[in-house]
């Protein structure tokens, strides 16, 4: 089904199950937005109306006026337990209403070892893919310049071409809606320090491959949100910093806010500490080299104006950043799977909570976690960020879809429609019970392995028609249930969250209001974790099982002075087959090496890596080869009837274990020598 990735279907902790080594793979998934999907999978809804119109709350109970107090001793009331059991360092929070900042308070600490507080004014926070908003206003300035048509081919904007995969042509409205149909790409997203690569270069080198054609699943895509701002800045003839520090930071006003890294001398000292966790100590600035995805750095206060300028079609206090039309036709939704769930706009996406729509953006790096929300129909703006990932149970993501939900459920009090369940669950639920993987992945390069390691189950454990996702669980950790109310249609039992199985003109089923930006989609035979991973633990099994009884058999012949009694030829073929099972699991403790590097430091996945991933690949290449040997030595055997009938038997199990582990290792592009991943 956030991250990153919110967000987040938590991969590992699914495999953990299985006890395989490979699992140490997928530490790779360690990406920005680590926490994105597990948070979102809590978030976002179905049943979104129109774009300029929202559903009024059915509830008519009473709520508390939204004020400043009101605000301030709810907020305080949440965020800083929030933070403490977390073991999160700080937080700032900021709601604005009708034009104005109603609430904006930091909590905890920009640097926990000096005690320094978190100022709203001035202590910047990283946004991570909140940035994105920077780069789609700036994009939709120069739209309403005449400049960018948004759908216009992109070629045309670009000194490089990308590659006619599908007949339809990117546009910029795919760019902004994430349908340019681009795989996941996730090397050289962070660097660890300067000098890094010029946004010139990430674009024209990081170029992903097309697995969908334009405009007709969205795929999240931080590539393609930082290919529009390398176009603002060939359009614009201007760095992209530069564009967007004139053109948008200075008439909102926004002087504690820079994409620049590192950040000017004046707002080094203001520049809030990352943490993973409050109580392990700071970590380095985070470099992030596709830049208008995810570099911004900006104090709550700035990002108030930003809000402000948005609710206002434009407008903040004199100046005026895009024009009404403009404004209105960014906020309006652009792309949607299906018209009953949340669609996506020029760069913003929507959400339905509490019987309004709402539209905003998540971002995440590995260490800052952040929410914007706009709720245009009472022009209101809530802006959150953590500048700690946090623990486990309590982290960033859970916290700011809490604090959220709760604010909203103080100030707009709802109450869904009732609905009875339908007398199809049962078989309904059979029907989309199955194996779903994220549109958003790497799909043709050696990190497809982990979209089989992170598919998510659905699944009705009772039978009772009541389904469970095992990847999306509720607030207190615990799985959600889904009750159908309506066809193929399912809300969570204690929420008023919705999801909607779609049947796809080829058959399979999309899981659609989840997260706007990506969908599920069901897979089945091959590509079916449920079947791949057991054949993968149990190939891996006997391959170990053959290189323990290696040594261990020698040992007791040796003891019992025996001797093997094969010819000449059939030892050597027995001892390469043996070495063949060695490579194998070689292989395995290479992927361990690599996912260790990368755990905690996702600016390690950098062509610095690349020999490494190279030698582990021509080790699993020789071992996938040596199959065939094995193949041979087990008909051998079994023809002249030189071992015992058990022995036979075995042989031809490593035989089959050696021929499965190599089909693997093809079949999910580990052995894809091509190191664009």
């Amino acid at each position: 089904m956030k991250s990153r990735k919110n967000n987040r279907p938590d991969s590992r902790n699914n495999l953990r199950a299985y006890g395989v080594v490979l699992l140490s793979s997928l530490l790779l998934l360690s990406v920005v937005e680590r926490v994105h999907a597990q948070r979102e999978a809590t978030r976002t809804k179905t049943n979104v109306s129109q774009p300029e119109s929202a559903a009024p709350p059915l509830s008519t109970a009473s709520s508390p006026e939204l004020t400043s107090a009101d605000v301030s001793a709810f907020v305080d009331g949440i965020v800083p337990l929030e933070i403490e059991r977390g073991d999160i360092a700080g937080a700032v929070v900021v709601v604005v209403k009708d034009g104005k900042i109603l609430f904006s308070r930091g909590y905890g600490y920009s640097d926990a070892e000096k005690k320094r507080p978190v100022s709203p004014e001035e202590t910047q926070f990283r946004v991570g893919s909140v940035s994105k908003l920077f780069t789609w206003t700036s994009v939709m300035q120069l739209q309403e310049q005449g400049k960018i048509d948004l759908d216009h081919d992109v070629n045309d904007y670009i000194d490089f071409h990308i590659p006619a995969t599908f007949a339809r042509p990117i546009t910029m409205r795919n760019l902004m809606t994430h349908t340019p149909g681009f795989e996941e790409v996730i090397k050289d997203l962070f660097g660890s320090g300067a000098p890094f690569m010029s946004l010139h270069d990430y674009i024209t080198t990081h170029l992903p491959r097309q697995i969908y054609p334009p405009g007709t699943v969205p795929a999240y895509s931080n590539y393609g949100a930082t290919l529009a701002g390398y176009i603002v800045q060939r359009i614009s003839g201007r760095p992209f910093d530069d564009y967007v520090a004139e053109n948008i930071f200075k008439p909102l006003e926004m002087a504690h806010s820079s994409f620049d890294q590192p950040l000017p001398e004046p707002l080094k000292d203001t520049m809030s500490k990352g943490y993973i966790l409050a109580s392990g100590g700071a970590k380095p600035f985070e470099i992030v080299i596709a830049a208008p995805a995810g570099s911004l750095a900006s104090s709550g206060n700035d990002m108030a104006h930003f809000m402000i300028a948005h609710l206002q079609n434009g407008q903040y206090a004199s100046a005026r950043i895009l024009r009404p039309e403009t404004a209105r036709l960014m906020h309006t939704r652009q792309f949607s799977m299906d018209p009953s769930v949340p669609g996506i706009c020029l760069g913003f996406y929507e959400e339905d909570r509490n019987g309004h729509r709402v539209f905003g953006h998540a971002g995440d790096t590995e260490q800052f976690h952040t929410d914007l929300h706009l709720m245009a129909d009472q022009n209101l703006g809530f802006f959150v960020s953590y500048n700690s990932l946090g623990r486990d149970d309590l982290n960033a993501g859970t916290a700011r879809t809490a604090l959220w939900h709760k604010f909203l459920d103080r100030y707009y009090p709802y109450t869904p429609p009732a609905a009875e369940t339908l007398a199809s669950a049962k078989d309904d639920a059979r029907v989309v019970s199955g194996s779903y993987v994220s549109s958003r992945r790497s799909q043709t390069t050696l990190f497809d392995i982990l979209s089989l390691l992170s598919e998510a189950t659905v699944a009705s454990p009772k039978n009772d028609g009541i389904i469970v996702i095992d990847q999306a669980k509720d607030l207190n950790g615990q799985p959600i249930r889904w009750r159908e109310i309506s066809p193929l249609r399912y809300r969570n039992e204690n929420d008023q969250e919705e999801i909607l199985f779609k049947r796809a003109a080829d058959g399979h089923f999309d899981v659609l209001g989840i997260f706007p930006v990506f969908i599920s989609q069901s897979v089945s035979g091959a590509t079916n974790k449920k079947l791949l991973l057991p054949l993968i633990l149990c190939s891996l099994g006997i391959i170990l099982l053959a290189v323990l009884l290696w040594p261990i058999g020698g040992l007791l012949r040796k003891y019992y002075k025996k001797s093997l009694t094969f010819d000449s030829r059939t030892r050597r073929l027995r001892l390469l087959v043996r070495l063949i099972c060695v490579l194998d699991l070689l292989f395995v403790l290479a992927l361990v090496v690599i996912g260790s590097k990368v755990s905690n430091d996702i600016g390690a996945l950098n062509s610095h890596l690349d020999p490494l991933i190279h030698l582990a690949q021509v080790i699993g290449l020789i071992g996938a080869i040596g199959a065939l040997i094995a193949i041979y030595y087990a008909i051998r055997v079994w023809s002249t009837g030189e071992k015992s009938f058990v022995f036979r038997v075995f042989d031809i199990l490593v035989a089959v274990a050696c021929t499965i582990f190599a089909w693997v290792l093809f079949f999910t592009h580990l052995l894809n020598f091509n190191l664009h991943y």
